[in-house]
């Protein structure tokens, strides 16, 4: 969390304890926030944050912003449109202090191969019933819409021009928890290290503070999830996994505008707002001891793909982690048989696009409401059920 933010998290002082009417999000990442946010809106709770680092000091603290509407699963498709249009509106919902900076720059997503062509169609068909508006291109028209793109070998291409990302992505993170503070929410620097049932209520063993209770609990935990709820009894197949950019100086030129994805060459690329160029050998796993062998994989892309980046110097290496589901989907809900405990985790690297619409979302199950669509299809119960929802657009 960068300095001066402090203020956010409540160190120093001993808060009230918790009724056990209250709802407590546990993580203050992008997710966790928006569910605080949204219940508090809703005038749920009390409700309280409680957060062992920091505010977006996770993956949330490491994303690259990216925000698309291209995607292969429906659920997917409409969380992302209710998500986008809440962020085409971050400064007026979240009043952030530090513009975040979004730029609708627009993803393409290249096919080298009839077969990924085919997908890219079908994934365009369905994101256009869905009012979604991507369109297919033809090799020749892909270097009319990013001029640094070599077609040669190309099958095709798919893009949304209301795709793109923010520049300071941090800053939304920052602004969902004032936001949320502004509207009541608590945050409160400690520890969840266990859960357990009381009757109705739920126990928070805190690792500072002893314990706490309250009436839900949602476990917006990411990676951490399945050792937070193993002791009761829920066996969550969510998996750690490394990611890894590259980020170079400042560029002064405009050299690459969309975001450019290539999933048969395992390469994305895109240039931010300050000219830093940001590219990924999408294949890159686990420590950064194969770093070399990835630097090469993304100079011989460079080479064939996108030759305008021939002469960038990518010195900084960041890593990311991705909470990974089996289908590459996130676990959202109540947990069965667990009454008043509610999932959050498991994005597959999608959690900050997904945010807004499953705060509000979660929110409104949490209030009482008939939960969404979204709820009822990537519940914990579809492991059980062998009726996973397989994403194939993961980048």
């Amino acid at each position: 969390m960068p300095p001066g933010r402090s203020v956010i998290l409540n160190r120093a002082r001993r808060i009230e304890r918790l009724p056990a009417s209250g709802i407590a999000v546990v993580g203050a990442g992008v997710t966790g926030l928006s569910v605080a946010l949204h219940l508090a809106e809703r005038g749920a709770g009390p409700v309280r944050v409680y957060e062992r680092s920091g505010v977006g000091a996770g993956a949330s603290g490491v994303q690259p912003g990216g925000v698309r509407l291209q995607w292969g699963t429906e659920v997917n498709c409409r969380m992302a449109l209710e998500s986008l249009g809440f962020y085409r509106e971050v400064r007026e919902r979240l009043e952030p202090s530090v513009d975040p900076g979004f730029r609708a720059c627009g993803y393409l997503f290249l096919a080298h191969s009839r077969r990924v062509l085919d997908r890219l169609a079908a994934n365009v068909a369905l994101q256009n019933r869905l009012g979604v508006p991507s369109r297919m291109l033809e090799p020749e028209a892909v270097p009319e819409l990013a001029p640094g793109v070599d077609a040669a070998g190309l099958a095709g291409a798919a893009f949304c021009s209301e795709d793109g990302y923010f520049d300071r992505p941090q800053s939304v993170v920052e602004a969902f928890a004032e936001a949320a503070v502004r509207a009541g929410v608590e945050l409160e620097h400690d520890e969840v290290v266990s859960l357990e049932q009381l009757g109705t209520a739920w126990k928070l063993g805190l690792r500072r503070e002893g314990s706490a209770e309250a009436g839900h609990v949602v476990a917006a935990t990411g990676v951490d999830s399945p050792e937070l709820l193993r002791p009761l009894g829920v066996e969550l197949p969510i998996e750690k996994e490394s990611r890894w950019l590259f980020y170079s100086e400042p560029v002064r030129e405009r050299l690459l505008e969309p975001l450019v994805v290539s999933a048969e060459r395992r390469f994305a690329a895109k240039q931010l707002g300050d000219g830093r160029v940001l590219a990924s050998d999408l294949g890159a796993r686990g420590d950064r001891s194969r770093e070399e062998a990835w630097r090469e994989h993304v100079r011989d892309v460079i080479r064939e793909l996108l030759p305008i980046l021939e002469y960038v110097s990518f010195r900084l290496l960041v890593e990311g982690i991705y909470d990974v589901t089996p289908d590459h989907q996130a676990v959202l809900g109540a947990v069965p048989g667990l009454d008043g405990l509610w999932l959050a985790a498991g994005f597959s690297g999608h959690g900050f696009m997904m945010a807004p619409a499953v705060g509000r979302g979660l929110a409104a199950a949490i209030a009482g409401e008939p939960p969404d669509e979204f709820l009822r299809t990537l519940s914990i119960e579809r492991f059980a059920r062998g009726e996973l929802v397989p994403e194939p657009a993961v980048v």
